[in-house]
């Protein structure tokens, strides 16, 4: 997201000469010898899956600096004689952490990717068991980290206390890694990674949040990069970022809750809740306008009571995929009924702690957030009257608002130079990454990409909740190189 530091840019120049050589000619991985794999600690793991380390800056712009580690895992190619070269797994989040990946989703890709690749995980940096940090955040903040839902009348005062409170822990507790977390040193971590791999060039699967990163490294590194898949993509708008990626929500519900509506109208459904589809939009905005009034006391949960951006928090989560449905409907059918449903299992804190702390040092040192009340209030009034159902909050103020340090560089413009080898899917119904950031993304690239729009409902495309025709599409571009000439909608 950032222009290259001088450093960096040599780095990139070095790619574009470097990288005329064909992915096959590099030296292997184990050829490389500047990575030294072990068994895998963890449970459920593939018995042949492999951890190692790479060291790399913790300051691009210095070097030969302070060094951390990044935790890379892999799955060798399952027949060498078909291998190409490595497939990197990029996590969402910000917070995401795909060293198990391999392993996991992973496993779901066909057998003719699997001969062709060694399947590639890591923990970018701030994750454990990367180099890691976290921000001691108050267990109260946990739950509000991630959301900046405004008050019942729509005020933002509240969230500003909290962002401003939530930034002081950051920058008191963070330490200077906290500073140095961006998607542009993510982007400069995988090229050390596909070096120390010993590859000429890499190929990718982003998903969600990795579909920037796999753009700033495809923007930076474009010589570099081999077969290019992203999934689920997010607004590359250079000016907003983060921003942009919270905005998109209104548009994510506004496409998907018909959707929930459709199948919570559904004769036969043990989680009915109304006898028709538009009857269920209204039901839900005066439930959850009746718990800001009258919440639910809701012992053992945090927050302990059930209010209505709590309900909205739930709406949120469960438009990710048809199959989380059930849980927005059981939570709606108990609060009409006056009681609360049972209390969710609480994640593991310090996993909270530090993915919090990364996604916190990634959206604001990113791009630069106003830090004044004014503008997100004028922007949540609007947001309230344009999409009732999330109330606001996608335009509120996230703790970057109160966050003490300034970029340390431009965000990376995302455009049309370089090879033209990257396929975007994304599903038509996704309440994270709408369809109308990917046509954003889609813009900027130009003739570098083309996308495969896939009629389906939920976050993640490929493998996972899209379509037989999407699957086939991308499975046979990373097996093949096979692409579509144009951009294609899978029906």
């Amino acid at each position: 997201m950032k222009q290259i530091t001088k450093n960096a840019a040599l780095i990139a120049a070095a790619g574009v000469v470097l990288g005329l050589a064909g992915p096959g000619s590099g030296a292997s991985a184990a050829d490389a010898g500047a990575v030294e794999w072990t068994k895998c600690d963890g449970p459920g793991l593939d018995p042949r899956q492999q951890c190692a380390t790479v060291a790399v800056p913790m300051d691009y712009a210095d070097p030969d600096g302070p060094k951390i580690q990044i935790a890379v895992s892999r799955i060798p190619s399952e027949k060498p004689s078909a291998r190409r070269g490595a497939l990197l797994l990029i996590p969402g989040g910000p917070g995401g952490v795909s060293l198990d990946d391999p392993s996991g989703k992973g496993q779901k890709l066909p057998q003719s990717v699997r001969d062709v690749y060694d399947l590639i995980g890591f923990a970018p940096r701030g994750m454990a068991p990367s180099s890691s940090t976290a921000c001691g955040l108050e267990s109260k903040d946990l739950a509000l980290a991630k959301l900046p839902w405004p008050a019942p009348d729509g005020s933002v005062t509240e969230a500003m206390t909290t962002a401003r409170r939530i930034a002081d822990a950051c920058a008191r507790n963070g330490g200077e890694l906290i500073r140095h977390l961006s998607t542009a040193n993510d982007a400069r971590d995988l090229d050390r990674v596909r070096a120390a791999l010993g590859e000429s060039r890499i190929s990718a699967w982003g998903d969600s949040y990795g579909t920037y990163v796999g753009s700033v490294y495809s923007q930076l590194f474009p010589h570099r990069t081999d077969r290019i898949v992203l999934d689920s993509n997010n607004n590359p708008d250079p000016t907003r970022v983060g921003r942009a990626w919270l905005a998109a929500f209104e548009t994510g519900v506004e496409d998907n809750f018909p959707e929930f509506a459709k199948w919570a109208s559904r004769p036969g459904n043990p989680y009915r809740l109304a006898r028709t589809t538009a009857d269920v939009r209204p039901l839900f905005l005066r439930l959850a306008e009746r718990l800001d009034r009258a919440p639910l006391p809701w012992p053992g949960a945090d927050p302990a009571e059930l209010n209505g951006n709590v309900l909205r928090q739930t709406m949120l989560s469960s438009l990710y995929g048809p199959d989380d449905y059930p849980a927005l409907a059981k939570m709606i059918l108990a609060a009409r009924k006056g009681t609360v449903p049972p209390v969710p299992e609480a994640p593991d804190e310090a996993m909270m702690q530090n993915a919090a702390a990364v996604g916190a040092g990634i959206l604001c040192n990113n791009v630069a957030w106003p830090k004044e009340a004014a503008p997100y209030q004028k922007d949540v009034d609007e947001s309230r009257a344009a999409f009732p159902l999330t109330a606001g909050m996608p335009r509120g103020p996230m703790l970057c608002a109160g966050w003490p340090y300034a970029p340390r560089e431009p965000a990376v413009r995302i455009t049309d130079r370089g090879p033209s080898n990257i396929l975007l899917v994304q599903n038509e119904r996704d309440v994270a990454s709408p369809l109308s950031g990917a046509r954003e993304l889609r813009r900027a690239f130009g003739d570098r990409a083309v996308m495969v729009t896939v009629n389906s409902t939920g976050h993640g495309a490929y493998l996972a909740n899209g379509n037989a025709c999407g699957d086939r599409t991308v499975s046979r571009f990373l097996a093949t190189g096979e692409r579509p000439d144009r951009d294609i909608y899978c029906a």
